[in-house]
């Protein structure tokens, strides 16, 4: 049984291609893709990503003591004087070792994983589309890092500060070092892809598919909408997380606008007034 094709970009109509037949004969001699060949492509993607991070997991264990104390300086310095966290299995010290490790490599290979990603979607793009390789790999590993930051310096400590407010004479907090770093891996992940909004919002701006005045005109709707997204995606069921996530949110989405202004691809007088 033949495998119908997906569409791609020998199918798409752009009428600024149109006026250059040389990016019409380039376009159009990409041919098709199948669906075992998009599953081939994908695959490989990830082994490329995943040979990255293993990459940056080896350099980051060659600082494994300053990369352990610049972790656990937000987790340690919340709590009562002379108090540590505990660990409770003989394999969970090493294990947190090895995990910070991975983190740290994520972060390193974050460009190369980025790349990996518009490789992936780049046989779909346009010639004048695939221009944006550079800044989408640059901008996408800077925001992720910037949003890694965020959760380390603000979120996380003031998440645990809050968790700790519980603590009283009756009651003592001895928390156990895994479950303190699963909560910090979540809040650095959750935000290190909530950042990548003014990414994918310039992205699809150059692309003609959305627009400044677009966002404005929905600004009231897409507040709502990270209020809710806060609620879901925060990693502890606590409001002080939940307005930390929904809140820079709202600022990435500000800023998302103004990247849509600026770089956005500019419409027609006929395709303006439609929105």
């Amino acid at each position: 049984m033949a495998l119908v094709p997906f569409p791609n970009k020998a199918q798409k109509s752009d009428p600024d291609d149109e006026l250059d037949p040389s990016i019409d004969e380039e376009e159009s001699s990409g041919g098709k893709m199948s669906f075992l060949e998009h599953l081939d492509e994908l695959r490989k993607r990830i082994i490329y990503a995943l040979i990255a991070i293993v990459g940056g997991f080896g350099i980051a264990c060659l600082f494994l003591t300053p990369l352990f104390n610049f972790i656990m300086g937000p987790m340690t310095a919340a709590l009562p004087k002379g108090q540590t966290l505990i660990y409770t299995e003989p394999t969970e010290a090493l294990m947190l070792y090895l995990k910070m490790a991975v983190l740290a490599g994520l972060l390193i290979a974050s460009p190369g994983v980025m790349s990996q990603v518009w490789l992936f979607v780049a046989p779909g793009l346009y010639a004048h589309e695939k221009k944006m390789a550079v800044p989408f790999v640059l901008m996408s590993s800077f925001f992720f890092i910037v949003g890694a930051a965020f959760s380390h310096y603000v979120v996380f400590p003031l998440t645990w500060k809050f968790f700790l407010s519980f603590s009283s004479k009756d009651l003592t907090f001895m928390p156990r070092v895994e479950p303190a770093f699963g909560l910090y891996v979540k809040l650095m992940l959750t935000f290190g892809l909530i950042f990548q909004m003014p990414t994918i919002v310039l992205f699809l701006a150059r692309m003609g598919v959305i627009t400044a005045k677009f966002l404005i005109k929905n600004f009231k709707y897409a507040i709502l909408i990270n209020f809710i997204i806060g609620a879901v995606l925060s990693p502890g069921t606590d409001p002080v997380g939940q307005v930390l996530l929904a809140a820079p949110m709202c600022l990435l989405y500000v800023i998302s606008i103004g990247l849509a202004w600026m770089f956005g691809k500019k419409r027609t007088p006929a395709l303006a007034e439609a929105d």
